[in-house]
């Protein structure tokens, strides 16, 4: 059966699911573009926001692992863009630094047409991540990953140890 063979992993990273993330990141100031870079790391961020000081609950689960989704998840976000790209709530602007994303006129309006707690859940903590970035630049992503690496050094050193105890 399908259902049987569903999986949150799935749903998690579906390029239905990274593409409405970027337009929630996209909508919470349509005067900004973002490059995949910073797509990116928006996206980790909204979905753990937990993980920042003074910042909103996590909008998903605090996995272990979660550090060392930076590393695989670009080609998800890109997904997800090329399919919003589609259905033209994202454009993507060339120029002479490179490939910008920003939303269309259709972006705002297919999000508000979305009424669960989980959109809404999202679009505050786009909002919020937005708002950082606006008020600290790249030196937001800096600061944040950062961490997060030494995060994941901690994980891999102790799954390390354990296998070396075996």
């Amino acid at each position: 059966m399908m259902s049987e063979t569903l999986h949150s992993d799935f749903i998690f990273n579906s390029a239905l699911e990274t593409g409405v993330r970027s337009i929630c990141i996209l909508v919470a100031d349509l005067s900004n573009k973002f490059d995949i870079q910073q797509l990116l790391a928006l996206d980790h961020i909204v979905v753990h926001t937990g993980d920042i000081e003074n910042a909103p609950p996590s909008l998903h689960p605090n996995i272990l692992q979660r550090s060392g989704e930076l590393l695989v998840r670009r080609p998800l976000i890109e997904n997800g863009l090329v399919l919003m790209e589609s259905k033209r709530l994202v454009q993507k602007v060339i120029t002479p630094d490179g490939f910008y994303y920003c939303a269309t006129e259709l972006a705002s309006v297919f999000i508000e047409s979305l009424t669960n707690e989980y959109i809404k859940e999202l679009s505050q903590r786009a909002q919020w991540a937005v708002t950082m970035y606006n008020d600290y630049g790249d030196m937001l992503f800096s600061e944040i990953f950062n961490s997060a690496f030494d995060r994941w050094r901690n994980e891999f050193q102790i799954a390390e140890m354990s296998i070396a105890k075996k």
